[in-house]
């Protein structure tokens, strides 16, 4: 069919011999769809519509526009077709550190479930600053992205949960969904997909790995109680102690941030205070690695001595002296999952708002019976 409001049999018209136009400060600036339009003496609309294949022209004028755009170096505003619904929004991720090997493991999974969906994703970081958190999602909504996935510990407090579902009405208000990963759901009614793992379950297995095994003091290194993350998984090793009938013992209870230095401080510390624990529960693998290092140091064997379990499966995990005894957390799973049930809402396919995945203990040769 021929596009009869171009003028197929126009010359094309000088426009620079594929230089950038001139600006008035003598400065090279971008070629603009008027540009590229005036070289292949089309309409605005028609080079508007031409890339996209979306309507009708003929070859000859398809031909003279992709021409100007190469011979320009045009480079259409995607900002503005996303305004208009031309391309697909993105996938943005937001998380504490992209350093962290957990964290990074959603993000992979975010990534390649986005691509394979044929969408971009960006991933930003916010150092654990609710300020720059809200930044980054109110810019994610400005820049139309399809849906914001926030990682991470949150807050267990009534601020926190009231930020949250702001960030999902006001996403929601722009035609973008939030998405909760690791974190607990929103009050309801708030517009927002939550994809949890069973945080509380895996923590009951750690701790009844060591129990079962004889281990009666066992010295918990848990993460900061004011998130979420963390409380749930000191709540499943304190259902671990009720069910093998093991007194809780606040000495052996000592939470701390989820790094490697203060699994090595909270564990030099506990051996110096001669506690007299036979097990260790650290609350991440991280911790785990920094507790190893200290039980090392003061000669203690792992497991003849003490004995170790872990949380979150990384893959170091598997190469430690050694190997650790762990919780796998389904991380790449989660990231896809995240997407998945986002765009599918988009697209208007059914999707479930709250989903929970499972996780499970990894057994290796950390832990040893207590005699």
């Amino acid at each position: 069919m021929t596009d009869h409001s171009t003028g197929d049999g126009a010359a094309l018209r000088p426009a620079g011999g594929g230089r950038r136009r001139r600006g008035t400060a003598g400065r090279d600036k971008p070629a603009t769809i008027r540009d590229v339009a005036a070289r292949a003496g089309v309409s605005v609309a028609t080079v508007s519509r031409t890339p996209a294949g979306n309507y009708p022209v003929s070859e000859t004028t398809r031909a003279r526009v992709t021409a100007a755009v190469e011979a320009l170096h045009y480079v259409v505003n995607v900002h503005a077709k996303a305004l208009s619904g031309g391309v697909p929004g993105p996938v943005a991720l937001v998380l504490h550190d992209i350093t962290s090997p957990s964290l990074a493991h959603v993000a992979a999974g975010v990534q390649q479930e986005a691509a394979t969906r044929g969408r971009l994703s960006l991933v930003c970081a916010t150092h654990g600053d609710p300020a720059r958190e809200n930044d980054l999602v109110q810019l994610m909504r400005e820049q139309h992205a399809a849906a914001v996935v926030l990682v991470g510990g949150a807050e267990a407090d009534d601020a926190s949960y009231a930020r949250m579902a702001g960030y999902a009405h006001g996403l929601a208000s722009a035609g973008s969904r939030l998405v909760l990963v690791g974190r607990p759901p929103l009050p309801a009614g708030a517009p927002a997909t939550v994809i949890e793992y069973d945080n509380r379950g895996g923590a009951f297995q750690a701790a009844g790995r060591l129990l079962a095994a004889g281990h009666r003091r066992v010295l918990f290194l848990g993460g900061e109680p004011r998130f979420a993350t963390a409380q749930q998984r000191r709540a499943g090793h304190l259902d671990a102690l009720r069910a093998y009938g093991v007194p809780y013992e606040e000495e052996l209870d000592v939470p701390g941030p989820y790094t490697r230095t203060s699994g090595y401080l909270r564990t030099r510390d506990a051996l110096r205070a001669g506690q007299g624990f036979t097990a260790v529960f650290a609350g991440t693998d991280m911790v785990a690695l920094g507790a190893l290092a200290a039980l090392r140091e003061a000669g203690v064997s792992v497991p003849d001595d003490v004995s170790l379990v872990g949380y979150d499966d990384v893959p170091f995990a598997a190469d430690l002296t050694p190997a650790l005894t762990t919780v796998r957390v389904p991380y790449e799973d989660l990231g896809r999952s995240a997407v998945r049930l986002a765009l599918e809402r988009e697209e208007r396919v059914c999707a479930d708002d709250h989903v929970v995945l499972g996780t499970h203990l990894v057994i290796r040769q950390s832990v040893t019976a207590r005699g």
